[in-house]
């Protein structure tokens, strides 16, 4: 073991580096659901996010407290009441609510004191910070439904969080708020971590749920929602990755509005509204996985669904406008060899099968799709980045969005063809075949001169 670790161990370490540099100084609010805690998965979660606190992640956490107030409210005899999806906090359910809040606040604040040798915690030393940073209003009268202490967040004192979290602590979100005339309201974890993420305009909002994501099949067949969601906990259905807002959107109108947390549209509804007020990338986690929260954040795939906004830079396929502009892009790479020579009418003919990264109408990234559908394949080509874009994640984001092109054609395998960029395409997943592995199709214009490696990904 002492002879294989290292081996193993290094590279991965390396592997992450590059997200750890990225998200130093960043800010994330994640949002912790009641059921996790439940589940007894409270101080993994917690180790989990010191470490990330220790590589200089800002973050400010917003717990729930579903399964404990029903604890509680079965404790006292009493039944949950619902409406319009939300719960009807009458005296009794406040006061219910206030023990099950105050109990996990001593929980999550004596996990965050754990330091015990041998384990991730040893010589951490966080400060965790929670007070009255929300202020909330009643929901008041829906359809003659009177929910009483049920509330809304109004408003989150985002000066005194961002001041708190640059010095280093780590904030809580408790699901209370309070109004200008002193009175709590129970509020949903959801609706406190959506407004703190918009109001400190965070990087990130993470959901760590008891869903394991949006599913693929509920993308495709929206009108089949609930007949789909019993997939939530088949690990054989496949959840999408990722989502552009804009489709997150037409997503959600399709969708019939959530009564419960394990309907699609509950935590997409969030996502949505983060992203539209400013949050560029939310995360939709399963807690049942262990580590989820580190591995969305600090690998390439992620175990989640994220939802990206990208109204800032637009990641699309190609139209006849852009013919100049990916010439434009290629030529360089072509003059040096790196890649092989395409004409504008070549490219004029294949621009459908492009895929291109745009800013303020400028393309600076860009990659073609080759369909060989009798043999369940396709070729990525022209993968090609701006020089002075690189190092940022775009090559990664176009060949996300290429396997999602060959998802939906049902292809099985991508393969890619390179004399230079070989290491690049092994670490996201490619493995080297010969060249006699290529489509009859492709293997007829295949220049064996050149000596390009081929490289093939299956697509899960």
């Amino acid at each position: 073991m002492d002879l294989v670790f290292p081996h193993l161990f290094v590279p991965w370490f390396r592997s992450v580096a590059p997200h750890i540099h990225a998200h130093r100084g960043k800010t994330f609010v994640v949002g912790l659901s009641g059921e996790l805690i439940a589940a007894g998965k409270l101080e993994n979660f917690v180790q989990d996010l010191a470490l990330m606190h220790a590589m200089g992640i800002k973050i400010v956490l917003a717990h729930g407290f579903r399964p404990q107030l029903e604890e509680q409210l079965r404790a006292k005899g009493q039944a949950s009441h619902f409406s319009h999806g939300m719960r009807i906090t009458d005296p009794i359910a406040l006061d219910c609510a206030q023990e099950a809040a105050g109990q996990l606040r001593y929980e999550i604040e004596a996990a965050f004191s754990l330091g015990l040798p041998n384990t991730p915690m040893a010589g951490a030393s966080i400060s965790l910070m929670s007070g009255n940073f929300v202020t909330a209003r009643p929901v008041g009268i829906v359809d003659g439904v009177d929910f009483m202490h049920t509330g809304l967040v109004r408003k989150i004192d985002a000066v005194t969080i961002r001041r708190a979290i640059d010095t280093g602590a780590l904030v809580m979100l408790s699901p209370f708020g309070f109004s200008h005339t002193g009175e709590a309201f129970n509020l949903s974890m959801e609706d406190v971590a959506t407004s703190a993420a918009i109001a400190l305009q965070a990087d990130k909002l993470i959901f760590v749920t008891e869903v394991r994501g949006i599913l693929q099949g509920i993308v495709q067949e929206p009108q089949r929602a609930a007949e789909l969601e019993a997939g939530q906990h088949d690990p054989d259905v496949e959840i999408d990755q990722e989502l552009a807002l804009a489709d997150a959107k037409r997503l959600l109108a399709a969708l019939p509005n959530p009564l419960q947390p394990t309907d699609t549209a509950y935590y997409l509804q969030h996502a949505v509204k983060a992203s539209e007020g400013g949050v560029e990338r939310v995360h939709i986690l399963p807690f049942k996985v262990d580590g989820a929260l580190l591995m969305e954040v600090f690998t390439h795939d992620g175990v989640g669904t994220m939802i990206v906004d990208e109204k800032l830079e637009s990641l699309r396929e190609a139209t006849p406008d852009d013919v100049g502009g990916i010439l434009q892009l290629i030529e360089p790479f072509e003059q040096d060899g790196t890649l092989v020579k395409r004409s504008r009418t070549e490219i004029e003919r294949d621009v459908g099968l492009y895929t291109v990264i745009e800013h303020d109408g400028v393309i600076f990234g860009c990659a073609a799709l080759y369909p060989f559908p009798e043999a369940h394949t396709a070729e990525m080509a022209a993968l090609t980045i701006s020089p002075s874009v690189q190092g940022q994640g775009d090559g990664e984001r176009i060949l996300k969005r290429i396997e999602q092109r060959a998802r939906a054609m049902g292809l099985q395998t991508l393969f890619v063809l390179t004399t230079r960029t070989m290491h690049w395409f092994i670490k996201r997943g490619f493995a080297p075949v010969d060249p006699d592995w290529l489509p009859e199709a492709r293997k007829r214009s295949y220049k064996w001169d050149r000596r390009s490696q081929v490289l093939v990904k299956h697509l899960k």
